[in-house]
């Protein structure tokens, strides 16, 4: 057999190194739900690893290297984590809250302000650090709250703190 072919396989059992996770730099703050959700996908991950691992030579080395990485960001956010109290406050927008605003054009929208990696925008769920989550926090019902955002600022008003 030709010594390239040899080296094909070798270099095909072989997985790329993936690209670290990006860990941001603002504080890891999470509910007590955001918090079992990083703990069950570290669970997951583990048990998809030991699977993978236990393949040997067999195992898709690609997707145990991506597992891996996945696995080292995720247990890094459950060690970052401060979980924060629940948000009980009518008057102030916590991390937590719910939030009924209504935006320049009299659209409507509720939100709840969550952990960055809780954050699913098409469940209504916001991480507290993007630009609706600042614009939010802090706010109370009545406020008018600048939201600056990409496609241009807007201002939005607190209708509800639930």
């Amino acid at each position: 057999m030709s010594r390239a072919f040899v080296n094909e396989d070798q270099a095909a059992a072989q997985a790329d190194q993936p690209v670290e996770r990006r860990v941001s730099d603002q504080p890891n703050y999470v509910t007590a739900s955001g918090l079992r959700q990083l703990q069950q996908r570290v669970s997951e991950l583990n048990a998809l690893r030991s699977e993978l691992q236990a393949q040997g030579e067999r195992g898709d080395k690609q997707r145990l290297a991506d597992t891996e990485r996945d696995l080292r960001y995720f247990s890094a956010r459950v060690q970052s984590a401060q979980v924060v109290p629940a948000a009980t406050s009518l008057s102030k927008v916590q991390i937590g809250s719910r939030v009924r605003f209504v935006d320049e054009q009299g659209q409507e929208q509720v939100v709840q302000l969550v952990g960055e990696d809780e954050a699913d925008a098409g469940r209504g769920m916001i991480n507290w650090g993007s630009p609706l989550g600042r614009a939010l926090l802090g706010a109370g019902p009545g406020d008018e709250v600048l939201w600056r955002r990409p496609a241009g600022d807007q201002m939005i008003e607190i209708m509800e703190i639930g």
